[in-house]
């Protein structure tokens, strides 16, 4: 027991002590932006300099990949004003826009009211299309914003190059392109390069998202979900809409976490590093990301709310990985503030299928896993009997198996139950027989 104990601790402890360096030079890396981005809004007051980078900052110290990052410039205007009208099923997302008290899906238009005051600078036919209707006046086109930034921040790399602002090398911009909905530009962190995709966003006050009975603040600090909700961001979805994006929100979950006591970020850090040095083809954007593990430790807070599920880093990892196991049988990750919405939709299928027995085998058998892989090589992947994969397959039969007793009953599959409370491993044996009730009429 001892020894597996070290092991875990040892592969942690290795990804703490690289850390602080590795933010230092994402600091680094983000300051030689800001520098060209204060010289866009200089020549163009409409975008406004974000300073406040401190969950892109957790992110990335959280992350085992060092490939991108987002960096968002809001824009300089009254966002309140502005109607955000819903578009046709055609222009349907993955996300949510929400719009007074409901949520509906797809994209919007960003349009400005005809009556009330205009702002003038957003009626420019730089930004602007004008458009009839009864209510706006025209929209203000994502696809125009990202052109006009684009050849603000070309310039504003030439004048802070010319004036000795930014160093030969220190910044790329070979990357842009006509058509993105984002803008990637390669700045240098002193030892490597770093993507950061630059994005306009339009950020608003919006109500208070609704939540059925409260129960997603369990595991979290009460009127958790209030605070991280009550702004919304919208960026780009294609040329003419945008779209309602969860990004901060989401991160500000996380930023929540991080001050609850145990393991959970540890567990959140471990876990990515075994991805990225195991599970993930170098070159391939595909398959299990950063953001679908952070989406998994929301849930796993969720599902495992008591100080004594993260005591020890063993555990805390074992509660992530039962419900990305489900997930990964089912096909269905759920986003944390839309339930409805599948984070794995749109993923290869086939990629999905073939990350499982990987993650299957390292829940069996971690310690072959907790070292690092200077030279890549092949694993064979250890698997359980297939009562685990039939077992995790019942929550897309019936939603009511995802809950605490059913992943409860999946950490005691793994022995990683320790759990002395009453009524939850009173849940467990009542689900657990009529599981076996359920299976017994079956056959």
């Amino acid at each position: 027991m001892a020894a597996k104990v070290v092991h875990w601790n040892s592969y942690l402890q290795v990804i703490l002590s690289r850390e602080s360096r590795r933010v230092e030079c994402f600091q680094k890396a983000e300051n030689i932006l800001l520098i060209v981005l204060e010289r866009v809004n200089a020549m163009d007051p409409r975008f406004i300099v974000d300073y406040s980078r401190n969950l892109e900052a957790l992110e990335f110290a959280l992350s085992a990949a060092e490939d991108e990052v987002s960096m968002e410039v809001p824009l300089c205007i009254d966002a309140d004003a502005l109607l955000m009208q819903e578009c046709s099923g055609e222009q349907s997302d993955s996300e949510k826009v929400t719009r007074g008290n409901y949520q509906m899906p797809g994209s919007c238009y960003v349009g400005i009211p005809k009556e009330g005051a205009h702002p003038e600078n957003w009626t420019k036919e730089d930004v602007f299309s004008a458009v009839g209707g009864t209510e706006s006046s025209g929209h203000i086109v994502p696809g125009k914003v990202l052109h006009l930034l684009k050849e603000l921040i070309i310039a504003a790399i030439v004048h802070c190059k010319h004036q000795s602002l930014i160093k030969p090398g220190e910044l790329s911009a070979e990357r842009l392109k006509d058509d993105d909905m984002q803008l990637p530009l390669l700045v240098s962190s002193g030892w490597k390069m770093i993507c950061f995709n630059v994005v306009p966003v339009i950020r608003r006050k919006q109500d208070v998202l609704k939540l059925s009975n409260n129960w997603r603040e369990k595991g979290f600090p009460q009127s958790s979900m209030s605070k991280v909700t009550q702004e919304a961001d919208y960026i780009p979805a294609s040329y003419y809409h945008w779209r309602y994006s969860t990004n901060r929100p989401i991160l500000k979950l996380i930023q929540i976490v991080s001050t609850l006591k145990g393991y959970r970020l540890d567990s959140l850090r471990l876990l990515d590093q075994v991805a990225h040095e195991n599970w993930r083809e170098e070159g391939k954007k595909c398959g299990l990301a950063f953001h679908h593990l952070k989406m998994v430790l929301l849930w796993a807070t969720h599902f495992f709310p008591s100080p004594e599920d993260w005591m020890d880093l063993e555990g805390s990892v074992y509660r992530l990985l039962v419900i990305l196991l489900c997930c990964l049988v089912t096909k269905h990750l759920p986003h944390f503030l839309y339930p409805e919405q599948n984070m794995f939709q749109g993923d290869d299928v086939l990629e999905l299928s073939s990350l499982y027995p990987k993650v299957e085998s390292f829940a069996i058998e971690p310690e072959h896993f907790l070292k690092f892989n200077f030279v890549r090589e092949g694993k064979t992947h250890q698997q359980m009997d297939n009562g685990l994969k039939a077992l995790l397959h019942l929550p897309a039969e019936d939603k009511a198996y995802w809950s605490t007793a059913f992943f409860d009953m999946l950490l005691n599959k793994f022995q990683m139950y320790h759990i002395k409370d009453t009524q939850r491993i009173s849940a467990m044996s009542q689900l657990l027989s009529s599981i076996k009730k359920m299976v017994k009429n079956q056959s």
